[in-house]
């Protein structure tokens, strides 16, 4: 095993059983890790025919798009979709925002109290959701924004994790470069965003990734805030109606394609911020 950059090369020649094993291994987590993907793929190009057929069929002889159609005509998919790219994206950027703000304050500001506060705001971390849920929705009722997708974002437009993320990383920014933008003139918020925030892209890239990809399929808050209000369900709370049309495993094609097509966004965000999302965890390492 010869390190090559960031990454290894396997070279059979000098491997050794360990190094063998390790490949074996490594191949063996990504193959269990990408079943249930692609047999959710599989599935929902099957007929209902081989859906229920036993043994298992794998592979579809006839691929069929019908499933794909059909689940525009069980559930309002397009504006299903709409809603839960409002919330993920508006929450995902509230986050962004807040966290880094606040991550600044606590990574380059001295204040009283402000390691006291910090070490608050972590211990909400340890807050199972569910304590949190009736506090929140009573506060969203007081608000007036029950049954709104105003409702579903607003309570989530901080973040705790993000907030400990981005002191973490912007505490490594030299206080040099900080000092130098504010004899240049820049306000506080400029050098956040203009200095700060260039220089933490792969922590911002990572918390963009979790924050988008979380609320794009939570499930028990939407559906308390929404009080039944299916025109403004997100995908995942649609997709439960297409369980219940699913009668005797008749329609479960039906149910893979609607989920495959809920995957590929947060998918689709993956891929595009993988590279990021791998140097922000390099970068933690090395900062130890």
């Amino acid at each position: 095993m010869t390190r090559v950059g960031k990454g290894f090369v396997f070279r059979a020649s000098n491997a050794g059983p360990l190094d063998a094993l390790l490949v074996f291994a490594i191949v063996a987590a990504a193959v269990v890790s990408a079943f249930p993907l692609v047999w959710m793929i599989l599935s929902s190009f099957k007929t209902p025919a081989e859906s229920m057929q036993v043994p298992p069929v794998w592979i579809p002889a006839t691929p069929t798009f019908d499933a794909y159609g059909e689940v525009a005509s069980v559930i309002n998919a397009g504006r299903s979709f709409w809603n839960s790219a409002v919330i993920a994206t508006t929450t995902t950027l509230g986050i962004l925002v807040t966290s880094l703000m606040a991550g600044y304050a606590f990574a380059k500001y001295r204040f009283k109290g402000r390691d006291l506060l910090f070490a608050a705001v972590i211990a909400t971390m340890f807050l199972p959701p569910i304590v949190t849920l009736i506090p929140l929705y009573r506060l969203v009722g007081t608000m007036g924004l029950n049954a709104s997708l105003a409702g579903v974002i607003v309570p989530n437009l901080a973040n705790a994790f993000g907030i400990f993320l981005m002191r973490q990383f912007i505490a490594g920014v030299p206080d040099d470069l900080i000092d130098a933008a504010r004899v240049d003139g820049a306000s506080e918020l400029r050098i956040v965003f203009a200095v700060v925030a260039p220089a933490v892209a792969p922590a911002i890239a990572a918390l963009t990734l979790f924050a988008f990809v979380y609320h794009w399929n939570t499930y028990l808050w939407p559906l308390t805030v929404l009080q039944g209000n299916t025109d403004n369900y997100p995908i995942v709370l649609s997709l439960s109606r297409l369980l219940s049309y699913n009668r005797g495993a008749m329609n479960t094609g039906l149910v893979m394609a609607g989920a495959a097509m809920a995957v590929l966004p947060p998918l689709t965000m993956f891929v595009l911020l993988q590279r990021f999302f791998v140097d922000s965890i390099v970068s933690s390492g090395v900062k130890g």
